[in-house]
């Protein structure tokens, strides 16, 4: 498996005025770990489209790693996050992302 890891953002309408904000943590045994908290802001994605938000390394797949997503759509605000368990981003996890035509990990 390749040592790093893009994590897009994949949307089918509009957004406007995207925060992200992206971390790993383990606070389970002994030892508790935390990464730095990531911010990314996008002013728009366009409909049916990605967006590259960060490249992620090996050193942090043991880590729960987090995307918390908020967005406007049709002038409302949303946000969303989604957790990708310990150790999930490995190959055999890798699978066809037929709409961005690559492979990837996808969060359930």
């Amino acid at each position: 498996m390749d040592s790093t890891f893009r994590t897009p953002l994949l949307i089918n309408f509009a957004l406007e005025n995207i925060i992200v904000a992206s971390r790993g943590y383990n606070r389970m045994g002994e030892k508790a770990e935390e990464t730095s908290i990531l911010r990314h802001r996008f002013d728009k994605v366009k409909a049916n489209s990605t967006q590259q938000i960060e490249v992620i390394t090996e050193e942090v797949f043991h880590l729960f790693n987090e995307y918390w997503v908020s967005y406007f759509a049709n002038e409302k605000l949303f946000d969303k996050k989604s957790t990708f368990v310990p150790d999930s981003i490995q190959t055999e996890n890798v699978t066809f992302i037929e709409v961005l035509n690559v492979k990837g990990v996808l969060h359930a």
